[in-house]
């Protein structure tokens, strides 16, 4: 069975840079640059958190929150700690 972690994600798109802001109570608050219109800030969000976690963008998948700030993510191939650590870690 495949390691995997849910993480609770507060975006924040429009941003003037992509970035993780830290935690708000449970969730981790990221900044996006790209619009929340037609799904790029979902599309942008993915891209962002394949390169801070360093692994494939097929690895992410959203749960929950497609069209909401407040989104669930799973990612494949990480605990949870360790993907909070590498998204925290700056």
């Amino acid at each position: 069975m495949s390691e995997f972690a849910v993480l609770a994600l507060k975006v924040q798109p429009g941003a003037k840079r992509n970035a993780v802001l830290g935690q708000h109570g449970d969730a981790i608050r990221i900044a996006l640059t790209a619009p929340p219109v037609d799904g790029k800030a979902n599309d942008a969000l993915f891209g962002f958190l394949a390169e801070a976690l360093a692994i494939n963008r097929r690895s992410i998948a959203l749960v929950s929150g497609a069209t909401a700030r407040q989104k669930l993510v799973r990612v494949e191939g990480l605990s949870r700690d360790e993907a909070i650590h590498r998204l925290l870690r700056g």
